[in-house]
């Protein structure tokens, strides 16, 4: 059932960004006066077609869903009707094409800000950047940053929100910056601190980034009382119930819950022996824990236990660390817009950083780690997945502008040549550069789905 809503949630998300790609070149195109022969969604045999339209535009849903593309029509693909040549996107102007050519990766940019505006109007729930104690000798440490501690801005950007906090790091990581953070300690006080992140190397811009710079989130101290026990699952199979206080583990005093997940933790495929109170009685319960595996901050893995109970929150000190993120109509607009362009930036320095170095590949994913995430983030809720569809759109766009041939901003390359030189590129080098341009896609392709493979066999 998992894989099923995951793939259904990957495919989803496949159909939106490719369907408003291709929306954009075909706008465009019938803007410019450009006739277009056929809509697609995928490649290869035509599972769903229809027709529609002054110009018969045919509309394909076809096999294979990793792109799209729009036909349009052009003489150096076939015979041309003289009554219809005016109307040839070879017969355009060069402005014209660029224009056209520009249009698909505009769209993703637009779904981008469209989706961000939705979530920014709506409402984007998300934990206040509230510190625990940072590990000793990290750069957390260094910078004196303390239990409780709440991060107000960094470099003067105001940051509201844990994932605000994540991603102003990790860009700031990437040119291995000196930052400046703005605190406000529990008590209240302000106060300035300077973080550095010289020694964060291109192996550590990475999922693990925050615990390698010392950012650990604050966990609120939690009576160990169950809460939630997950039917089937190794407690409620042996016999512990929601309202359970545990005051001893394997004869061990137990005063917060933390001390619960650690010692369940270390004790993978085990029976444990808890000492509990249930209706003002004392009684003791051994649970089988299940073994699982677990990725370490450091990218290995990790057997550890699990028994499926979570414990019971306060939700009032629940409530005093979340925070529910939104702006006016006007100023959400401006605020999407201004997102996509960070993000866009990040992602182009991301890439030239791998192309020199400075960034590992390992940093790449392919489709198995999209639909994952994609499961993921739509199990989470709907404001994470449109989250999710926002950076992959914006992904997507940034890619097809890369000046790469069989990429829109190839094409867009040897159009700004024909601009130059006063006339098209030559056929002969169409194909050699069409050649590279595959290779090129295709070894980029390697390595993310090796990545992937990898992933996958790690967790």
């Amino acid at each position: 059932m998992e894989l099923l809503s995951t793939l259904g949630a990957f495919v989803l998300a496949l159909g939106i960004l490719i369907v408003f790609h291709e929306y954009g070149h075909y706008v465009v195109a019938r803007l410019a006066g450009v006739k277009v022969l056929r809509f697609s969604v995928g490649f290869g045999t035509p599972l769903l077609r229809r027709r529609f339209g002054r110009d018969q535009t045919e509309w394909v849903i076809a096999a294979f869903p990793f792109g799209g593309y729009v036909k349009m029509l052009d003489e150096r693909e076939g015979e041309v009707d003289p009554a219809e040549r005016h109307r040839a996107f070879n017969r355009q102007s060069v402005w014209r094409r660029i224009a056209i050519v520009s249009a698909g990766p505009i769209a993703n940019f637009l779904l981008a800000i469209l989706l961000y505006w939705i979530l920014f109007v709506s409402g984007v729930p998300g934990l206040r950047p509230v510190l625990g104690e940072p590990p000793a000798n990290t750069p957390a440490a260094v910078a004196r940053l303390q239990a409780g501690d709440i991060i107000r801005s960094i470099d003067g950007v105001r940051v509201q929100t844990w994932q605000d906090l994540r991603w102003e790091l990790l860009e700031h990581a990437v040119d291995r910056d000196t930052v400046g953070l703005e605190l406000e300690s529990a008590g209240g006080e302000i106060r300035s601190a300077k973080l550095d992140l010289a020694n964060t190397g291109p192996e550590e811009i990475d999922a693990g980034l925050m615990k390698k710079i010392g950012i650990v989130r604050y966990d609120p101290p939690i009576d160990p009382v169950i809460g939630d026990v997950i039917a089937g699952d190794p407690a409620s199979r042996d016999g512990l119930r929601s309202g359970d206080l545990i005051r001893t583990i394997d004869g061990s005093p137990v005063e917060q819950w933390s001390q619960v997940v650690a010692a369940v933790r270390a004790a993978p495929g085990r029976p444990v022996v808890f000492g509990i109170v249930r209706d003002g009685k004392a009684a003791s319960v051994t649970v089988m824990t299940d073994e699982v595996t677990s990725q370490t901050t450091d990218g290995s893995t990790a057997s550890i236990g699990r028994i499926g109970a979570g414990p019971r929150v306060d939700e009032k000190k629940l409530q005093r660390l979340l925070v529910d993120v939104r702006y006016p109509v006007g100023e959400s607009l401006y605020r999407a817009g201004q997102k996509m362009v960070e993000v866009s930036g990040f992602t182009l320095r991301m890439l030239g950083r791998m192309i020199i170095g400075e960034v590992s590949l390992k940093n790449l994913s392919g489709p198995i780690t999209i639909a994952d995430y994609a499961g993921q983030t739509a199990k989470v809720g709907w404001t994470a997945y449109l989250n999710f569809l926002a950076l992959i759109s914006i992904s997507l766009g940034v890619l097809n502008f890369l000046p790469v041939p069989v990429l829109d901003g190839g094409h867009i390359m040897y159009y700004l040549v024909e601009i130059v030189k006063g006339k098209p590129v030559s056929e002969r080098a169409l194909e050699f550069g069409q050649k590279i341009g595959l290779v090129l896609l295709f070894t980029m392709m390697a390595f993310a789905i090796y990545n992937d493979i990898t992933r996958l066999a790690a967790s």
